[in-house]
């Protein structure tokens, strides 16, 4: 018996021992669960600041290289030093008419020397867009007090955006030659005969707002009518000059009376007394839209991003109606007047951007034949 003490003593001896050591081992469990535990539950607060400690900080501000350099039309470089007094940046203008800016870009297009250009050539720059040489996906930060008019215009990656549209032509007659009733009210009259010899414009190859206006027309009525719509009026003695100046010059001294010409050359000659008068077609003027865009390799991102939010302040464009050689327009932006002589009925109509860029080249070498011919 006390034998059969002793073992029974011995295992209830042994059993305690496993027992405290399982229970040190549950214990040990315990804590590093509860450790656990309480981490997995620290305030967020203090994950977050944690997570924003080990994140990299801000890119750098990329830091421009120079002078912005822009390229435009030969007019409103009163842009520059109004640019320069708002926000200090130093701007280099490169001016000359639609034809010219284009082939500097081209010549240039493997090292361009250009920021930004801003031109009456929506569908030359829709252009550069899809050829890969303008910046994308980049919205200024008032794009949004754009009107319905304007933002119809804004390309859906944001390759350029429109600062203003005008009247690539509107009709114009010479009062001392024509009288009023007898002035042709639409586009379609141009062909009639009693005008023959009477009418010009400007060259769709050479001045900037000349292609916006016949695309409307090709646009409108399909290439093939459209070219029997202008051999119609080449039969009928249409002259065709380089540029809107060029079309004032030849009415002022008598050689066309009637004219489709750009409208703020037109507002001028009526405002200089000029024996003219001008007709809105119900129709509509078809527009040059002017929109600015920046070359998708700038060494000066900065510079051209802040000219193209200064070309959408409503001040700005208020300046340039007040101030600029090209004042009669319709603003793109919201909170600008025009001009208070500008038709209230001024109704602006404009080709597809895609479409009137994809039949750049063939309208235009149209155009050129028939003044081979």
């Amino acid at each position: 018996m006390n034998r059969k003490k002793a073992r029974l003593s011995g295992l209830l001896f042994i059993a305690s021992i496993m027992l405290v050591v399982s229970a040190c081992g549950n214990s040990n469990t315990s804590n590093e669960t509860n450790m656990n535990t309480k981490e997995a539950a620290a305030p967020a607060a203090q994950q977050t600041a944690a997570a924003e400690t080990s994140l990299p900080s801000d890119e750098p501000k990329i830091e421009d290289e120079g002078t912005l350099t822009v390229y435009l039309n030969d007019f409103d470089e009163i842009i520059a030093p109004l640019f320069e007094a708002a926000t200090g940046y130093k701007v280099d203008l490169v001016a000359g008419n639609g034809a010219e800016i284009m082939s500097r870009v081209e010549a240039e297009k493997g090292n361009p020397h250009w920021d930004v250009i801003w031109m009456d050539a929506m569908p030359s720059i829709y252009g550069l867009g899809e050829s890969g040489q303008l910046m994308e996906g980049w919205a200024p930060d008032n794009l949004a007090n754009l009107t319905d008019f304007a933002k119809s215009f804004v390309p859906e990656k944001n390759w350029y955006v429109p600062t203003g549209a005008h009247a690539a032509g509107v009709i114009v007659y010479n009062t001392d030659k024509v009288a009023a009733a007898d002035a042709p009210k639409t586009w379609a009259e141009f062909a009639d005969a009693k005008y023959k010899d009477m009418i010009g414009m400007a060259d769709p190859a050479v001045a900037a707002p000349a292609y916006p206006f016949v695309s409307w027309f090709f646009n409108d009525m399909g290439m093939e009518p459209a070219k029997a719509f202008y051999s119609d009026l080449m039969k009928n003695g249409l002259k065709v000059y380089p540029k809107n100046p060029n079309v004032v010059k030849s009415l002022t001294s008598g050689e066309i009376t009637i004219a489709a010409l750009q409208e703020s050359n037109a507002y001028v000659m009526k405002n200089n007394k000029e024996p003219i008068e001008i007709i809105w077609p119900e129709e509509g003027a078809p527009a040059s839209v002017r929109v600015a865009a920046i070359q998708k390799e700038t060494k000066n991102p900065n510079a051209a991003k802040a000219f193209i939010e200064f070309l959408l302040d409503p001040k700005t464009q208020q300046a340039l109606i007040d101030q600029g050689e090209e004042s009669y327009f319709e603003p793109s932006v919201n909170g600008v007047n025009p001009k208070q002589d500008r038709a209230t009925n001024a109704k602006l109509v404009a080709a597809d951007a895609s479409w009137a860029s994809e039949k750049e080249a063939a309208i235009k070498q149209w155009f050129a034949d028939q003044s081979v011919n």
